[in-house]
């Protein structure tokens, strides 16, 4: 099967002959590569080639698609959600409103233990169904590869089944999904005053089961004031370790928690959230391989300050944006909008948004090889925009979903 895309406005985020970006770090970010009226042939779900279409010469396909006037981009990777949830949570919005902050409804048995609560009266079919509807959602708005946490569950049979579900969302879903072992998200209430006995359970009961039934890729921890310590964190993530799970933690999002600092350690594929960030954290992930990735619209939906996402860049750091798709922070995983807040909150330019949504999502994925560029022999998860005079149009143009066209694997969902 050929399909072939032609009259392309712009073809961006390309890499031709040997050239290989793993990530763009720093002024890197600001650019772009790409191709004026071009073309772009998939085949088997592959990308085949592409080029100028002055210079097109194998024309012949089983299907063709006119994008003039439109720009063709790598689908977006988001590397952070909680998108496996039971119910929303409206009336902590609600609160929030009436002045009371995420720690004080976290401490009235709202926040995560909520979430658990719910996950715990939903049946697992109900619950791959609603997340499902979920994840087509966001497909629709561009996002061709995730990632999906537990950690709504805080017992051995409610993680396990948090995992399951994304585990059967996997297998049925025409994009790649990584899933994350959460269950260090906050203590449950029956371990509220025996939190070394809830870190036993994950360690002696709960990781042996997510590993034999090989349900994670990667162990993540809430590393913050109030939940998991850094001592906390460095015990889990060593123990996730010995089962091959990669850390990917959640860092500094209320305090200076230290959450960097442990996560570089321990060599963490990324550290999330990051609204505290100073020197002391830009000097731990500098030459490190671990990537920062923020989580805007977490801030923007908490009302909390933003992440300094000009003082990292400007450092030479590899950003990534990720959505923080959950009920209760984020409900949210539309990347166009995450998009928006990056350029207008952050200050990051179109391109940098961009970049920290294609190639360094996809890396934030270890999907690198896979996704996140316009490469012959990468899967074609493509996106075709509306027709738009310029890629800055697709920030500009908040609250509208730019996507006209979203292939995956080449073929139109």
């Amino acid at each position: 099967m050929r399909t072939l895309i032609t009259n392309i406005k712009r073809l961006c985020q390309t890499e031709e002959g040997n050239e290989n970006r793993q990530r763009v770090s720093g002024k890197d970010m600001a650019a772009i590569p790409g191709i004026d009226h071009a073309w772009l042939m998939i085949e088997s779900g592959l990308i085949h080639s592409f080029g100028r279409m002055a210079d097109i010469a194998d024309a012949h396909a089983n299907e063709y698609i006119d994008a003039s006037g439109r720009f063709v981009l790598p689908a977006w990777c988001d590397s952070h959600t909680h998108l496996v949830f039971a119910a929303p949570r409206e009336q902590e919005f609600v609160d929030r409103i009436k002045g009371l902050s995420y720690e004080e409804i976290a401490r009235r048995g709202g926040g995560i233990l909520n979430s658990a609560q719910r996950l715990k009266d939903t049946p697992e079919e109900a619950l791959y169904e609603q997340s499902l509807v979920r994840l087509y959602e966001v497909m629709r708005q561009g996002t061709g590869a995730i990632e999906i946490k537990s950690g709504y569950g805080l017992s051995t049979t409610e993680e396990l089944k948090m995992l399951r579900v994304i585990r059967k969302l996997k297998e049925n879903a025409p994009v790649p999904i990584k899933a994350s072992f959460l269950a260090a998200h906050a203590y449950p209430t029956d371990f509220k005053q025996d939190k070394e006995g809830y870190i036993k359970l994950i360690i002696n009961e709960m990781l042996p089961k997510v590993a034999g039934e090989g349900l994670a890729d990667y162990m993540d921890v809430f590393c913050e004031e109030g939940f998991f310590s850094v001592a906390d964190t460095e015990r889990l993530l060593e123990a996730g370790w010995k089962y091959g799970l990669k850390p990917k933690i959640h860092a500094n999002q209320l305090h200076y928690s230290g959450g960097v600092q442990v996560g570089v350690k321990h060599h963490a594929v990324s550290v999330d959230h990051l609204e505290c960030v100073g020197d002391a954290e830009i000097d731990a992930l500098m030459g490190s391989k671990t990537i920062p990735t923020l989580l805007p619209a977490a801030a923007f939906f908490l009302g909390i300050p933003y992440q300094p996402a000009r003082k990292m860049i400007d450092a030479g750091l590899p950003v990534c944006l990720a959505t923080d798709y959950n009920p209760g922070s984020c409900p949210s995983g539309n990347v166009p909008l995450l998009l928006t807040i990056a350029c207008t909150q952050l200050k990051m330019t179109p391109e940098e948004a961009v970049n920290a949504v294609t190639i360094n999502g996809a890396a934030a994925l270890e999907l690198e090889n896979e996704l996140g560029s316009i490469k012959n022999g990468k899967k074609a998860n493509i996106i075709i925009t509306k027709k738009m005079p310029s890629l800055a149009y697709i920030p500009y143009d908040f609250g509208n979903n730019p996507v006209e066209k979203v292939l995956f694997k080449g073929e139109i969902f």
